[in-house]
């Protein structure tokens, strides 16, 4: 069961964002990742938890960022309704799409379980909706993935697996890549491993 810390930080100018302190593990229906967010000043800011089927199809998504909420689940494509704290004001939304995005790493991982790309596969189209910080606004964006390398290094505790993959924004062409062993992102744009406490988890 993995569990450590991401910094999080603006992909442009590199000013820090949030410690992302999670853990994660596979289990009988699928997998599961939960984290708490902190601001660089100490104080809460967030949590994320999202749980996948053995399809890599999210089950069951919790986000929380400042007065806002949001609970979504792979439903006619992706349902979910996003509230203020009080549950005044409520919003139900649905799209065509495969599965969601946003910051935190947990949805990199969730994406590349729900693609299980090979190395000689073609580049993949998918549709997500992202809910961009900090008030969880639901966006649909178009990636493409391509899984461009898969190297094993060896470690003290076996060879370790690692993914590259080119990450494409079809509605911009902006590319960037993500390394993933596992169930662990190891870098990404915004995104630093600072502390892991365990290996990652295999994707079978």
């Amino acid at each position: 069961m993995p569990r450590g810390r991401y910094s999080l930080h603006d992909p442009h100018d590199h000013t820090p964002l949030a410690e992302e302190h999670f853990q994660c593990a596979p289990g009988p229906s699928g997998w599961r990742y939960v984290s708490r967010l902190t601001a660089p000043s100490g104080d809460h800011l967030g949590s994320v938890d999202l749980a996948l089927d053995e399809l890599g199809r999210p089950i069951r998504l919790e986000l929380h960022a400042a007065s806002w909420q949001v609970r979504g689940a792979a439903l006619d494509g992706v349902t979910w309704v996003r509230t203020d704290l009080t549950g005044t004001h409520a919003t139900e939304g649905n799209v065509r799409a495969h599965a969601f995005t946003g910051s935190s790493p947990a949805f990199l991982i969730a994406t590349a379980r729900l693609l299980r790309l090979t190395p000689s596969a073609p580049a993949t189209r998918v549709r997500l909706v992202a809910f961009t910080d900090p008030v969880l606004a639901p966006l649909t964006v178009d990636q493409s993935w391509t899984l461009v390398e898969r190297e094993a290094h060896a470690t003290d505790n076996g060879p370790l697996t690692v993914d590259a993959y080119q990450v494409t924004a079809l509605d911009t062409g902006e590319q960037h890549t993500v390394h993933l062993s596992g169930d662990v992102v190891l870098a990404a744009p915004g995104i630093e491993l600072e502390d892991l406490e365990s290996p990652p988890s295999a994707l079978d």
